[in-house]
This record gives C-alpha cells, structure tokens and sequence, in this order.
C-alpha cells in the first residue's frame, strides 16, 4: 500500500514542489495551508495532471485547536501517516532587534516553532503506536549562523535545529526517524512574505546569482525518503554555489555592454 505523506504550508514554494514529486513517486499526499482556495486549487491539479491520491486539509498551523481538529477529522483510510514533512514557515521584517515588529516576532515564533510542534505532537502519537514513521523539518542555514538583522527569524530556525535533535531522541525507542533539510537562499515567496509583498526588494534578494529552487528542495527530501529502513540521514544543509553561508554570497556584476 501506497505511504501517506502529510505535507504542511504546501500551497507555494518547497512544500508545493514536494507535494507534486511525491504525487509522481506514488504517495498519498496530504497537502495543508490557510489559504483555501488556492490550496483546494491545487489539490484538483494534483489530481488531475498525476491522477494521484491528494487530501487538502485547511487550518491554521498557528492555532493548536485548529491543527488538533484537522487531524482528528481525517478520513480513516488516511489517518496512518507514514511521513510527516514539516514545512510551514516565514520570514516575517528585516530589522535590528531594537527596531523590531512585535506581531512580525510572534507571527515568526507561533508558526515556525510552534505550529511545528502543534503538529509534529498530533501526527506523531499514531507514528508511535504503530512504531514506524519518517519526520522531516525544513530548517535553515540561519538555524546554524545569524545575519544581521535576521535576529528573531534565526531564532526560530535555530530552534528547528534544537528540536530536531531533540525528536531524534524521544522518537529513537519507536524507530521513528527524524531529519532536518536546511537550505541556505531558495528562490520561493519566501522573500515577498518577508518584506510584505514589496517585489521590488524581494527581487533583489537573488539579484546576481543563481539561488537554489524549491525543485532542488524537493529533490533532496525524496532522496531522504528513499534510503533503506535502517538508513536515516540526520541533517542535510544545502547551498547555492554562490553562497558560502548566510551572508557571504558571489553576486556577479552586469556587463556594462549589455543593455
């Protein structure tokens, strides 16, 4: 039978491009966001281009009540999920912390640290009972270094970082397996959202410089699905080749001959 894979934040970037290659690769994927049209619109597009067995969940991963229910209400031929892809994430400001958003911290704190606990905690009690499962959180290279004005945000991933080890541990006696991808710059939303939908300076962000995709993102979470049962790859830290780590990167100049 066919493993159920859940993956949250999957209506853009990293999460939808994985949603689409486990689709391909024969899993049942679960695919979660707030935004529910677009997350239902893409649910129809899964199954109607890799006639593939999707199941959209609509929630906020913010609010535990919301990500409890979800979980509770899910049909009975989807409640064993194999592979939980912990994907939901933000960047939210990029300012010094003495000039800092209160609600850009919270918004940072309630959905990268907590709704990933929200939600590894529902889905990982039937992954211990059946003692068998595979978690996966998208970290960061800001989970190992900071940069300037990347204050709260790599304090979040840096707490991704602690509570993958963490879970590695607790979930070590139920032979659950526990792995954090960590990218360093992939070209998403991930910008826009930082800097509130202006794509002027989300743009600039890549300006110079090849930037990983979130194809390549999705590329390596399916390797790390594919290894052999007793194989668990801990910990994978992706980098452009432009980039040495989160704030040294090689933006090539433009020719001036070129217009």
């Amino acid at each position: 039978m066919s493993k159920i894979a859940l993956i949250t934040g999957a209506t853009a970037g990293i999460g939808k491009a994985t949603a689409e290659l486990l689709v391909k690769k024969g899993y049942r994927v679960i695919i979660t966001g707030r935004r529910e049209q677009i997350l239902n619109e893409f649910a129809d597009k899964l199954l109607l281009q890799h006639n593939g067995s999707v199941l959209a969940l609509n929630f906020d991963i913010r609010s535990k009540v919301e990500v409890d229910a979800a979980i509770d209400r899910l049909p009975k031929d989807w409640k064993a999920i194999d592979v939980l892809i912990n994907n939901a994430g933000l960047a939210a400001g990029l300012s010094a912390i003495q000039d800092g958003d209160n609600q850009d911290w919270e918004q940072m704190i309630d959905t990268n640290i907590k709704g990933l606990l929200y939600i590894s905690k529902a889905v990982s009690k039937g992954m211990i009972e059946r003692k068998r499962g595979h978690i996966i959180n998208i970290g960061s290279i800001a989970g190992r270094e900071v940069y300037p004005n990347g204050n709260v945000y790599c304090a979040t991933k840096h707490a991704v970082d602690a509570l993958t080890k963490a879970m590695r541990v607790d979930m070590l006696e139920y032979g659950i397996k526990v792995t954090q991808i960590a990218p360093g710059a992939v070209e998403t939303e991930f910008s826009l959202v930082r800097f509130k939908g202006d794509e002027e300076k989300a743009s600039a962000v890549y300006d110079g410089y090849q930037p990983l995709s979130a194809q390549d993102i999705s590329e390596c979470i399916e390797f790390v699905l594919s290894r052999p049962d007793h194989v668990n790859i801990n910990d994978m830290l992706i980098m452009p080749k432009a980039q040495a780590n989160t704030h040294e990167l090689h933006r090539e100049q433009p020719d001036e001959n070129e217009w």
